[in-house]
């Protein structure tokens, strides 16, 4: 899993952490510094409180693996110390390729030292180093279960027009206060594993009667070589295709190397994945995508990636079957998973009913938010 996030913090103070960059360590071999050890277990802890399960925190290994960058995006970690205890940390991932104007920015301040102002020493510090950079637009994300949205709690409806967050959550307060807007939200659903194999067998065998002219391809962790240029089309009409309200992100160029880099990255935080693409039988072209990822280290999650229909070739339950096909993979490869998770933009709707009608059900929320400069 790679969001930023804007988190929890409060009010400001006179006195506050001083901020540092540590480094990632250079590989799964390498020492693993005290520093960057406490980052992640921040993390961890985090998530913990707030969901009552680790799933959705990355592994020590995701965490190396995705932290040292690569040549697509830079990616730094703060920590932030007060009496030489870590109090906080902040990320901040700068895209080299594509969207050079803007940054991602998360901010965490540990459950005991919140509202103290330390959320905006740290923000202060990434937005810095941000537009020394040559950043005028900064990204943030924070994810929190739905139980407040669905109990009818006021909300901050989101620049998109389609869903909101609860106005007066911590994380709400703190973005509001920083100057941040709410652009979109995404809902964060999940399906139950096992399956109900009758209903899913009902849904595939009606999407194949739509998609006769498709024949469907799956692979596991590397994409064959004959598909890999194919599929990176794909992935690049998914930087495009999806819904980004007004979030204004250029379209990502990938090819084979960023597939195969992506790949690596995956496997190298421990990481396995399950690909179905749909292939036009005429043309050989491939027409929808989905793609699905599983940590042994966390057997229990396996988590949703992309999913991608080709605008020439939607109307034929491609996104169905690709996903229909994709989670008969998974349960095959992964048979400890429990429960499948995914994350859909609230105006998404067509892929959000195809969830909904494959048996997914919201638990939580994510807010994207976003300040301009210029």
């Amino acid at each position: 899993m790679t969001s930023s996030n804007l988190m929890n913090s409060g009010e400001l103070s006179n006195a506050g952490p001083t901020v540092e960059r540590i480094n990632a360590p250079d590989g799964p071999g390498a020492r693993i510094t005290p520093d960057f050890r406490a980052f992640h277990e921040l993390g961890v802890r985090h998530e913990l409180a707030l969901w009552g399960t680790a799933d959705r925190a990355a592994t020590l290994e995701e965490d190396i693996a995705f932290w040292r960058g690569n040549e697509y995006e830079e990616r730094h970690v703060y920590v932030a110390r007060l009496e030489g205890r870590i109090v906080g940390c902040g990320t901040l991932t700068l895209p080299l390729s594509e969207n050079t104007t803007t940054a991602g920015v998360h901010v965490l301040v540990d459950a005991p030292f919140r509202r103290r102002g330390f959320g905006s020493v740290i923000l202060g510090v990434l937005e810095g180093v941000a537009q020394d950079r040559g950043r005028s637009s900064f990204d943030g994300y924070c994810g929190e279960p739905i139980a407040p949205v669905l109990a009818g709690v006021p909300l901050l409806e989101a620049a998109s027009g389609s869903g909101g967050v609860p106005r007066d959550s911590a994380s709400t307060r703190f973005a509001v206060h920083c100057g941040y807007s709410l652009e979109q939200v995404e809902t964060n659903s999940s399906l139950a594993l096992p399956f109900d194999a009758t209903h899913i067998d009902a849904l595939e065998a009606d999407a194949r009667s739509r998609s006769t002219a498709y024949s469907v391809i799956t692979w596991s962790d590397r994409c064959p070589d004959e598909f890999v240029e194919a599929y990176a089309r794909l992935k690049s009409l998914m930087s495009t295709e999806v819904p980004i309200a007004g979030l204004g992100w250029e379209g990502e160029a990938w090819d084979a190397a960023r597939v195969r880099q992506e790949e690596a990255t995956w496997r190298a935080g421990g990481l396995d994945a399950v690909v179905s693409v749909a292939r036009h039988n005429d043309s050989g072209e491939l027409a929808a995508y989905t793609a699905l990822v599983h940590r042994e280290a966390m057997p229990a999650v396996i988590f949703q990636e992309d999913t991608l229909v080709d605008p020439a070739h939607r109307g034929h339950r491609l996104g169905m079957l690709v996903k229909i096909a994709n989670l008969r993979k998974a349960v095959l490869a992964w048979p400890a998973g429990t429960s499948v998770m995914t994350w859909n933009a609230s105006e998404n709707q067509h892929m959000l009913a195809i969830n909904i009608a494959l048996g997914f059900k919201p638990s939580g929320f994510e807010g994207e938010w976003q300040k301009r400069l210029v």
